[in-house]
This record gives structure tokens, sequence and C-alpha cells, in this order.
């Protein structure tokens, strides 16, 4: 009879990539894995992977094979998430992975969290890139987009405000813009997207839309770029608040037309990968994050 654990192995291997991986995510030896490997193609005399020192390859039959070991797998799965929830204890490992600009203010809720929790612990994988969520067998991801259609649940946890602002040095050289369209007349950093770049910047006070055209001598499709050329005194940036925050409390930047309004930033959301049965540590998670992030973002 086979091993399930074996197929679960084995489904393990191919989504890692690699024997080395694939032990690697489940924290054992490779020689572990390799001989499980072996007794799983000895059982059902046949071989599924051809190796090679770069990358392994699927046989026929190992393509058959791992359609259902990956049912299996997450059969597995489902029922050690079960057996979590009939224990109503929030423990083990959360894997989680957020963008840069997150960090500063994901890390202390997340030690909030353990404390709340002293059975979980986090991996925190800090990614600019889009990661795959289920070949990288992560928990929660934190993205702050607009999110495509996917076999992904998101919660949406909040639209980031935008914000305006300068350091104090720009705003001591050029001055502080009183209206909306005092901005013209300043040197003002703009995101390009999609190859253009973002130059009609829109306000509004007491019901009342400002556009209004702006100049640049400095573009970039990177937050972070245009957050560091505020601060070396550049200009004004238009951002979304979350990227700042930390340079507002430092008083590196300072908020100008703060009498205005922004339209909304980028929502932020939680997402995980879909399935029948949520892990209490995620589901508990997930929850806290919409109770206790990006609050006054």
């Amino acid at each position: 009879m086979l091993n399930p654990q074996h197929l679960a192995v084995f489904a393990t291997i191919i989504r890692a990539g690699s024997i080395s991986k694939a032990a690697l995510q489940l924290g054992c030896g490779k020689s572990l894995l390799s001989r499980q490997l072996a007794k799983l193609e000895q059982d059902l005399g046949a071989r599924l992977i051809q190796r090679s020192t770069r990358k392994l390859t699927l046989t026929e039959i190992g393509e058959q094979v791992l359609h259902e070991a990956q049912r299996i797998d997450t059969a597995l799965a489902n029922i050690e998430q079960m057996a979590g929830q009939h224990q109503q204890e929030v423990k083990g490992r959360l894997r989680v992975t957020c963008p840069i600009p997150a960090v500063s203010r994901l890390v202390p809720v997340l030690m909030e969290f353990c404390r709340r929790y002293p059975q979980i612990d986090f991996a925190l994988q800090v990614e600019d890139r889009l990661v795959d969520l289920i070949a990288e067998q992560i928990d929660v991801a934190i993205r702050v987009s607009h999110l495509e259609d996917s076999s992904l649940i998101a919660r949406k946890l909040v639209d980031s405000q935008r914000i305006l602002c300068a350091s104090p040095a720009y705003l001591a050289s050029a001055g502080h813009p009183v209206v909306a369209e005092d901005l013209a007349q300043h040197a003002c950093l703009l995101y390009i997207y999609a190859g253009r770049a973002n130059d009609e910047w829109t306000l509004l006070q007491d019901g009342e839309v400002k556009k209004v055209r702006v100049s640049s001598h400095f573009q970039s499709n990177n937050g972070l770029a245009l957050v560091a050329a505020a601060c070396s005194g550049a200009g004004i940036v238009l951002i979304d608040k979350l990227i700042v925050s930390k340079h507002l409390q430092s008083g590196e930047l300072v908020a100008v037309l703060d009498n205005y309004q922004l339209p909304s930033g980028s929502p932020v959301y939680a997402v995980y990968p879909a399935r029948d049965w949520l892990a209490l540590k995620t589901a508990t998670f997930v929850a806290f994050l919409q109770e206790r992030l990006f609050t006054g973002v």
C-alpha cells in the first residue's frame, strides 16, 4: 500500500523545484526526502522524475501521479487544519509576505499578535515582487494594489490615504504652496505607470475639485525612489501615506496643502490561498490585521 506521506513529499519536491529546497521548507534532511521519493518510485514500479544537475523533470506517469498527489496533499492539509480548528488553539508558524513599504507598519502588529498568541511564530518574507503564495507555501500576503482576478482570497484592510509632502529644506528654499494652483509653480516628483507620468494632480476642498498640471525634473516608477528624492530636497511628492509614515514622524518630510483632501491611494489587502478549511491561525491573523493594521493610513 502506498504511503500518503510519500505522495505529499513528492508534491512538495515538485512545487519547490528541488529536493534541497523542499527539505528546507519541510525542515528535514535531503537524504530523508530522497529515500522517501525512491521508496515511492519503488512501490509504484516507475520513475516519476528525471534528475539532472540543474533541474527535475517529470516523466509522463510522474505528471499523472503529481495530479493525484496534490489532491492528497490538499486533503492532508485540510485534515491538519480541521484538527487545529477542533483544538481551538492559535499556534504554529505563519508564513507572511509583504512589500518593502509596508514593513514599518506590519512588524509592530506581528509582534503584538505574538504577545497575544505566544504559540505563534512568524516567517516574514519582504518582497516587492508578486509572490506565488501556493508554490512558496505562504499563508498570508499583504498587497498594496488593485488585485487581478485569481484563485486567491482577498480581504480588504483599508484604502491607503494619499498625502502631499516635501522636505523642510525644499520648502525653506521654494516656499510653501498655499492653494492648489501653486503646485504648478513648484518642482514635483512624478510617479510613472505604464510608461506615462502622472502629471495631473487632483485635490478637493469643500466639495470643489481642483485639477492641477504639474511639472517635474524627476520621475520614477518606484515609490521609494520618489521618497528618497523628496527627502533630498528635490520637490513635492504625491504618494501613499503608508510609504512615508516614518519620514513624517521623523520630520524628514512634512505635509503640504493638508487643508485639501486627496483621492484614496492604493487599497491594502490581506491575501491568502483558497482552501476548503482555513487554519485557525490564519483566520485569526487576518481578523487581527483587519482590526489593527494601517489604522489612520
